[in-house]
């Protein structure tokens, strides 16, 4: 697939991305904070399935992925892949931790994983947007806020343990 063809692919994984993690961060927030919290199905979709379409976007179409995020240069760029494989292991986890009935204290960890992840994430690019390359900025925002959602979450899953 060429790189132009692979730059919509990835951004439509990029969608569907953002949707799966709305919709965990939906389920997450609808029962974090009850008396017998329950996060199954919101680690499913926002740590899960978010991951692994991450993986998809960031090592299946790491050429598409580096053009939409303007980071380009040309060639497959191992790190990325790198990159997509850490999404990989915690969207493959969180989904055998689902499918295995694995409990609240994994969900809630695989949260904050994701979570730290995320805002350390945010912190390079912020970093990244104030020494010179400005487009970095208009994902500080977004990453920020989906970071600091996981780890809300993943603190009430922790805090509601025994």
């Amino acid at each position: 697939m060429a790189a132009d063809g692979q730059e919509k692919a990835a951004g439509f994984t990029m969608g569907l991305t953002y949707a799966a993690g709305a919709l965990g961060i939906g389920l997450g927030f609808s029962t974090a904070f009850s008396s017998a919290p329950d996060l199954r199905w919101a680690c499913f979709f926002a740590v899960g399935l978010a991951g692994i379409l991450s993986f998809v976007r960031h090592a299946l179409l790491n050429r598409g992925d580096a053009a939409r995020m303007g980071w380009d240069n040309g060639r497959v760029n191992p790190f990325q892949v790198e990159v997509g494989l850490a999404n990989l292991a915690w969207g493959a986890l969180a989904v055998v931790a689902v499918a295995l009935s694995w409990g609240l204290a994994v969900y809630a960890a695989l949260f904050l994983v994701f979570g730290f992840y995320m805002a350390f994430v945010t912190a390079f690019k912020a970093l990244r947007s104030s020494s010179g390359h400005p487009e970095e900025w208009r994902t500080v925002a977004p990453a920020g806020a989906f970071a600091a959602l996981l780890i809300v979450i993943g603190s009430a899953g922790m805090s509601a343990l025994p």
